[in-house]
């Protein structure tokens, strides 16, 4: 039996969370620009700048060890963008504005409980 050992540290817990993830939290931001109209685009409605505050949020509450945001491409839910998703939970916020990035860190970063005003509910899509 082969024993994994990731940075030097037990397959059993690493910042306090499994062996295969580096981050307790992982949040990316979509910052899709996209050239044409033909749908609406995350990074002109304030994609980079809800990284920025994102990040600032993370560091200024002392979680850049255990947690991170950063950029991401098109996550192909355009008509929900702003768009911001949150693992290992994988959930999904759509219309996110610069004012619920507070929210977003002390309620599911910070406490575990996903902002339910801002989960886009894939259901009601199809």
């Amino acid at each position: 039996m082969t024993k994994i050992v990731i940075f030097g540290q037990s397959p059993d817990k690493i910042n306090g969370i499994g062996p295969f993830m580096k981050y307790e939290k992982h949040v990316f931001v979509c910052i899709n620009e996209r050239q044409d109209a033909s749908r609406k685009s995350c990074g002109e409605a304030t994609g980079l700048a809800l990284v920025t505050a994102m990040k600032k949020q993370i560091k200024d509450n002392g979680l850049k060890i255990r947690m991170r945001a950063q950029k991401a491409g098109c996550m192909d839910i355009c008509e929900h963008g702003p768009n911001v998703v949150v693992y290992p939970e994988g959930v999904f916020y759509g219309k996110v504005q610069l004012s619920d990035v507070p929210e977003i860190v002390e309620s599911h970063l910070i406490n575990n409980k996903p902002v339910e005003r801002l989960i886009i509910d894939f259901g009601k899509d199809h």
